[in-house]
């Protein structure tokens, strides 16, 4: 913290708190406001607050020059993108030419003195979000190596959360949702292999995308499990946002195998056009229970998700109490390591190291940065049954045997689409967390769907459904079969309106 004395924020000094990228598309066309001024608005909120929170690791200086040149294209009547002069940011493990890729890991950042690793091209989910016409407003904070439910251990220090400095930000897309909740932009890049984009939605009540696995290309992003467990998608406060920005970051890229996979598995209308408020109606949702996970909900997430399932069928919708019962999918998971996938470490590193520069190899970046993080001790240590030095040892050009988790994630699936065709279910939808949000300094969030839902590769979305009594976030988590999103979209969509759960957080400086 680098101010000692907080105080409250003077809300009103800020004229586009909560904006949707609708209200600022239709302000630029009828001339309501420029570009530049929303930019500059952005950017002196960020100034007021960042001290206080620590959302970026690192800003755009050119922010306002390429506000001024999407303004001077307008008013030249170019056809501009679905995101013209809408202020992103993107998470530090994602690729933006022009600023080093740290891995939030201090022997890899400038300060040690060690090496630095520069990009010479754009991530593709980068490159979309440019081609779309956003403006990014910078590069936002991780945890090292993108392992923690929290950012405590970054180079750039702790993220605080948006909605309450004293608890969790949730992890590792921690900067960007206080980025995002805090309004210090409008949309944010997160990116998950282990909850990192449901998390902390749900940690600083936000709407989160976790797309399927394949939907959106991972090219130029800093992988765990990027052959099987990695995904990228929209932090946003509003589920239409999320469902705009996915469409810009879906689809097919020749730069990325698995999206061969997203061929047809985009709708043609876009998401956006699944938004209705009648989406619940009739739809068949399975419950949390046991049959899914033994842990049980504290008394207070019952209560609140007494009172969402209330709602849900307020708007029609038929809920199937603990879907999952006698199916052994509980106790299959609890037989499984929660981080299988997470084999391919070295494989990945390797390839986004060549993607950098061929002449990159995990062997001369460790080497010139002086140690390793998944030894004893470092950031990787949590995972270390994968990511180990007999492995580091072995060829990582070459993909490791992945049959335990081929296995694993095959019957999963086989399990989930077993109860949805038994139900008749249209989706799942449980309390993204057991309990509230824990401590800043908390090292573990808990959490009803990571590790299932990343291993199965399934769509997610998260959605404001409340708060606890210490004025945590409660968030509802929607998932389903595969490439479902629109679905999923549309249901998170109807919820939202019918109960408006999100409130702006008020930042203290």
């Amino acid at each position: 913290m680098k101010n000692s004395t907080l105080l409250k924020s003077t809300k009103e000094d800020f004229r586009f708190e909560e904006v949707t990228v609708n209200e600022l598309l239709s302000g630029y066309q009828e001339g309501a406001f420029t570009v530049q001024e929303v930019v500059q608005s952005f950017l002196n909120r960020i100034e007021e607050f960042e001290d206080t929170y620590n959302a970026f690791t690192f800003m755009n200086p050119d922010a306002l020059e390429e506000a001024k040149e999407m303004d001077r294209l307008r008013e030249e009547g170019n056809k501009l993108g679905p995101l013209a002069g809408i202020p992103i940011v993107i998470k530090e493990a994602v690729d933006v030419t022009g600023y080093p890729s740290t891995f939030g890991w201090a022997p890899l950042s400038k300060g040690s003195g060690a090496i630095e690793l520069m990009p010479t091209k754009d991530a593709t989910v980068t490159t979309r979000l440019k081609e779309a016409g956003a403006i990014i407003l910078g590069k936002t904070n991780i945890p090292a190596f993108s392992c923690a439910y929290n950012a405590n251990n970054s180079w750039d220090g702790p993220t605080y959360n948006a909605v309450n400095r004293e608890l969790s930000p949730g992890g590792s897309s921690s900067g960007t949702a206080m980025a995002v909740s805090g309004n210090f932009a409008v949309l944010g890049v997160a990116e998950e292999t282990a909850g990192s984009i449901q998390v902390p939605a749900a940690a600083q009540s936000l709407v989160g995308i976790k797309p399927s696995f394949g939907l959106i290309p991972s090219t130029g992003v800093t992988p765990l499990a990027g052959s099987t467990r990695d995904v990228l998608g929209p932090h946003a406060r509003t589920v239409q946002d999320a469902a705009i920005m996915l469409g810009v970051m879906a689809g097919y890229s020749k730069e990325d195998i698995k999206t061969e996979a997203a061929k047809g598995n985009v709708p043609e209308a876009g998401y956006p056009a699944f938004l209705d408020a009648t989406s619940l109606k009739g739809k068949r949702l399975g419950l949390y229970g046991p049959g899914w996970r033994t842990e049980e909900l504290s008394k207070e997430t019952q209560e609140l998700y007494a009172l969402a399932i209330e709602e849900l069928e307020n708007q029609g919708a038929v809920v199937i109490t603990d879907p999952f019962a006698g199916t052994g999918f509980a106790e299959y998971m609890e037989s499984k390591n929660g981080f299988v996938g997470m084999e391919t470490f070295f494989y990945d590193l390797e390839k986004y190291f060549k993607n950098i520069n061929p002449e990159l190899s995990i062997k001369n970046v460790f080497e010139k940065a002086g140690q390793v993080p998944w030894a004893e001790g470092g950031p990787l240590s949590l995972v270390s049954d994968f990511i180990n030095a007999e492995t580091a040892s072995a060829d990582p050009s070459v993909l490791p045997d992945l049959k335990d988790f081929i296995e694993v994630k095959a019957e999963l699936l086989r399990i989930i689409n077993m109860v949805m065709e038994k139900h008749e279910l249209d989706g799942f939808v449980f309390p993204q967390m057991p309990e509230a949000i824990p401590s800043l300094q908390v090292e573990n969030v808990k959490s009803t769907t990571v590790s299932e839902i990343n291993i199965s590769g399934l769509p997610l979305i998260t959605v404001p459904a409340g708060y606890y009594e210490n004025g945590s976030p409660f968030a509802l988590a929607f998932f389903g079969k595969m490439w479902s999103e629109a679905d999923l979209v549309g249901m998170a969509y109807a919820y939202e309106q019918a109960t408006k759960h999100r409130v702006a957080p008020t930042l203290i400086k």
